[in-house]
């Protein structure tokens, strides 16, 4: 029988072929080009939604304005990308395209869910036609309808997912770790804002820089997409670093205390031990003396 290797092998060549175990191996590889990706991030609150991604450049060079990863879909829709720029950007104008559609066929704005299912439809056909490939590119969706604050994300696959806090790219699991943890219900949007840099903090392992976040949020008084300027991202980064500063700060003073605690049982563990080495030769020297004068007598 053949190794399960060379089974597989050349099933990783066609996108509409599965492998003997089910896998559709092109799709598969799209997913690891979303987790090469910079980290994006998502959250509902009781207040719009917010989205933040890292656009950290590869060189001093790079002009950071010139790196979207958060778009504007709709008045009232935004997305965050994770992946491959390009793909992210067909699919932003898809996206888009779809978005006006549905406002002058219906009069109306198109709603959240019915936007991230027509793009995961989208997505979906890309992994069973010939000579096409998955999309690179994963989207994280966000909006309002109305009162109602929607939050999606939406895989190479064409898997759809609603949530209520999600994070895509790189630094997923960092991020996925603190919302677990920290996220609420009834969160407000500044808190929301908070917790999503904490998250991004993370998962870029302490590299959060404010030329390197960009934020946008859709509230529901407003109804409307708006990015937050360059001072407002400074002035929530410094927040940031501070708080991480003063909890760096605790977490020393608190293992110099350890430190001590432990370096003041070893002493007296080593004072007790030197004790008992000195009761046992005095115990010694006072059984020798008896034995002396026993054998005097």
């Amino acid at each position: 029988m053949q190794p399960l290797q060379q089974q597989n092998a050349g099933y990783d060549r066609a996108i509409t072929v599965f492998s003997p175990d089910g896998r559709l191996f092109q799709v598969e590889y799209a997913r690891e080009a979303v987790k090469r990706g910079t980290t994006s991030l998502g959250l509902k609150s009781k207040e719009g939604v917010v989205l933040i991604v890292d656009k950290r450049t590869v060189s001093r060079l790079v002009e950071a304005k010139s790196i979207e990863k958060i778009f504007q879909i709709d008045n009232h829709i935004g997305a965050a990308t994770s992946g491959l720029v390009a793909d992210a950007r067909a699919l932003i104008e898809r996206a888009r395209i779809e978005s006006q559609i549905n406002r002058i066929t219906y009069n109306e704005p198109i709603l959240v869910g019915g936007l991230a299912k027509k793009i995961c439809d989208m997505k979906q056909m890309y992994t069973q036609n010939g000579g096409v490939r998955p999309f690179g590119s994963a989207l994280i969706i966000g909006g309002v309808n109305g009162e109602e604050v929607k939050l999606f994300e939406t895989d190479p696959s064409g898997a759809l997912i609603e949530y209520k806090a999600t994070a895509i790219g790189s630094g997923v699991q960092a991020a996925m770790d603190v919302f677990e943890e920290r996220y609420e219900d009834d969160i407000s949007l500044e808190d929301a804002i908070n917790l999503g840099l904490d998250a991004l903090y993370e998962a870029t392992e302490g590299r959060t820089t404010a030329q390197s976040v960009e934020i946008a949020v859709i509230e529901v008084d407003t109804q409307s997409y708006r990015k937050l300027s360059d001072d407002e991202v400074s002035e929530y980064v410094e927040a940031l670093l501070e708080r991480n500063a003063e909890e760096e700060e605790e977490e020393s003073e608190e293992e110099a205390e350890e430190a001590v605690e432990e370096e003041a049982d070893e002493t007296a563990e080593d004072e007790a031990s030197e004790e008992t080495s000195e009761d046992v030769v005095d115990e010694n020297v006072t059984e020798e003396s008896v034995g002396e004068k026993d054998s005097e007598e």
